[in-house]
């Protein structure tokens, strides 16, 4: 006889394959790639693949959530094929396996008509899942050709892009290729533009105090007139 109030077990980790392979993937590429002989993208390293090393130990729960697309998400099959064979190969490939139980979403509550038919972001690791934790988030966000991202911050969590595929730009001042990391510390305002023909598709990483990753306060920060006069 069977109980039909009784709760389905729990799924972890070990019991999805493709969600470990993926944030495997993430710890090598933070274990593994280059400081370029900065101190502290050496230390944001080693936080973000010493923090997920911790929480993969602990064979987290993973909750699916309901699949969720975008306008941009359209494009995500050509970043995935112009990652093959490039820097961050492995990644994207893992990437692939779990690409139709994705949750897009914009993280905020008023989006720009324009930015909402090019950007979109999904948490892998993080308190909204799939894969539960509270010290660290990982994802990724998808911008489509001749995108720009406008300026904004993260108040209280520092972050990290690194390129899967695509070239783009913070802040105009050089040009990022797939393998690249970029390092945002607390509250440093980035703006975002991508190339003219080829989709964009970049790993992230947030760390930072519990409460701060659990409500990001995302908001877009500043007016043409300000970024202009902050160079940005």
């Amino acid at each position: 006889m069977t109980d039909d109030n009784a709760e389905a077990p729990r799924l972890r980790l070990m019991d999805r394959p493709d969600w470990l392979y993926l944030l495997r993937e993430f710890e090598a590429l933070y274990r593994h790639g280059s400081a370029g002989g900065s101190r502290p993208i050496r230390s944001h390293r080693k936080r973000v693949r010493d923090t997920l090393s911790a929480i993969l130990d602990t064979n987290p729960e993973v909750a699916l959530r309901a699949p969720q697309v975008k306008p941009v998400t359209a494009h995500l099959n050509r970043a995935l094929d112009r990652a093959e064979g490039g820097a961050v190969s492995g990644l994207a490939r893992a990437l692939s396996r779990v690409a139709d139980r994705l949750t897009w979403e914009w993280g905020y509550e008023k989006v720009p008509k324009a930015l909402a038919q090019k950007y979109g972001y999904c948490e892998i690791l993080g308190p909204r899942g799939p894969v539960k934790a509270e010290k660290l988030i990982l994802g990724f966000v998808l911008f489509a050709p001749r995108t720009t991202y406008p300026q904004h911050s993260h108040k209280e969590i520092e972050e990290s892009y690194i390129s899967v595929s695509g070239a783009w730009s913070e802040n105009e001042v050089a040009v990022h290729a797939p393998g690249s990391l970029i390092l945002n510390r607390p509250g440093d305002e980035h703006r975002i533009t991508t190339a003219e023909l080829e989709p964009c598709l970049l790993a992230y990483a947030w760390v930072g105090a519990e409460a701060s990753l659990a409500a990001p306060g995302m908001k877009l920060t500043a007016t043409r007139k300000s970024r202009m006069a902050k160079g940005i």
